[in-house]
């Protein structure tokens, strides 16, 4: 075995070994919160320009602020496996990892001499995480996708919007951070088998992104089949509680309202001082709320519009009621909440000092994860990989270097 890294991590994962050959966003993701709980995660990209990834906005000072984050806790390496030297290299390095992470399409990987049958050769118990738009089999399983692919073709994007407006992307595209933690679970849920009996073969995932997005979309399927109506927008409004929705208060600051339980709805009726609606025959359970939202919602559209933020917020939190402002970054650093649960944690980082990291969901209270550091540079740490781990001489290295293989 290959030495522990200089970095150790700590939390649940810790002294689990994972190579992360992905790109851009979903898969990285995955790897990146199984390093939150500890695992030891190495990222490999290509010599020179590396991953793709690293030229996405935002920027400060040339370099990709998002990268620093997707992939915060790695080991930085970079090889070239379609090259016979680099190949060798994955080849050696595999017997010491448990996990292998990936993205490309279909066959690629077998095009490059690392078919399945070759990787459980080296590693008998190696689980592949395999992440692609549409999955390893079917009539699309070569299409390429990203998050807005997703998004649209798992339904998401179509439930998206005003009612009479058109489908809409969110300003993030959630379809990868979907697939991020669709792909840590199989990972988890794999791992747990080789736990349990550790002698057992290997386990391949084929993880769909557009799966994951329609999987968490739950009810949209059988709604279908069962009704034989397609979900449609409706903006704010909630087609399955009420009253729900997004309104502005009279100091021009925006709240979200939901509740969808009985005794929530009367909790958020004594906040605005209109007990009498919760035994109305309109509005006395859920089911008839839904079918008079539109005029429950202008009730409390009309109240948040004669009170401001404060008093708005100081009622329902009195009355025990379900209201949220609508927060900008700005207003989550601020948040006295968020500060108390130091969930937004300051890391070193080797461009900038230090950078400001989301911490660790969930938070494990016995054997806790950590964010160690920012996603780094190019191949820094080959020389600590390829040297200590693997004993390859300075000069070793340097040729490698000069014919592009790292």
């Amino acid at each position: 075995m290959i030495p522990l890294s200089s970095m150790p991590g700590c939390g649940p994962l810790a002294g689990l070994r994972i190579l992360d050959m992905a790109t851009v966003l979903a898969a990285p993701s995955a790897a990146a919160l199984l390093a939150d709980y500890g695992a030891e995660v190495v990222k490999i990209e290509l010599p020179g320009a590396g991953d793709t990834y690293r030229n996405l906005p935002p920027f400060k000072d040339g370099k990709s602020l998002w990268w620093k984050v997707t992939n915060r806790n790695k080991k930085m390496m970079s090889l070239d496996v379609r090259k016979p030297e680099g190949l060798e290299l994955f080849k050696r390095m595999l017997p010491n990892f448990d996990v292998v992470i990936e993205n490309f399409r279909p066959g690629t990987l077998d095009k490059w001499g690392l078919d399945l049958g070759t990787l459980w050769k080296i590693q008998p118990g190696l689980v592949i995480l395999r992440a692609t738009a549409f999955g390893q089999t079917g009539p699309y399983r070569s299409r390429p996708g990203y998050a807005r692919t997703f998004e649209a073709m798992g339904g998401l994007t179509y439930i998206t919007g005003e009612a009479d407006g058109t489908p809409m992307h969110t300003g993030y595209p959630i379809g990868d951070a979907i697939g991020g933690l669709f792909g840590a679970l199989g990972v988890l849920a794999a791992l747990l088998k080789r736990a349990r009996d550790p002698g057992a073969p290997g386990e391949e995932i084929d993880l769909s992104l557009t799966e994951g997005v329609l999987k968490l979309l739950e009810f949209l399927p059988i709604k279908y089949a069962m009704l034989g109506q397609s979900h449609e927008r409706s903006g704010n409004s909630s087609q399955t509680t009420a009253p729900a929705g997004v309104f502005l208060t009279r100091d021009a600051k925006w709240i979200s309202l939901a509740g969808s339980t009985d005794a929530l709805f009367a909790s958020n009726c004594h906040a605005i001082g209109r007990e009498e609606l919760i035994k109305h025959p309109k509005f006395c359970n859920n089911r008839v709320r839904c079918d008079h939202a539109e005029e429950l919602n202008l009730v409390f559209k009309k109240w948040f519009s004669e009170h401001d933020l404060e008093y708005a917020l100081a009622s329902f939190e009195r009355h025990g009621g379900t209201l949220a402002p609508i927060y900008s970054a700005e207003q989550i650093f601020k948040d006295p909440h968020i500060q108390a649960r130091e969930f937004i944690r300051t890391v070193a980082d080797q461009d900038f000092g230090e950078v400001p990291i989301q911490g660790v969901v969930p938070r494990f209270a016995r054997n806790p994860g950590s964010v160690r550091v920012p996603g780094g540079s190019v191949g820094q740490d080959n020389d600590e990989i390829l040297g200590d781990w693997l004993s390859l001489s300075e000069k070793e290295r340097e040729d490698l270097r000069n014919k592009g293989v790292i």
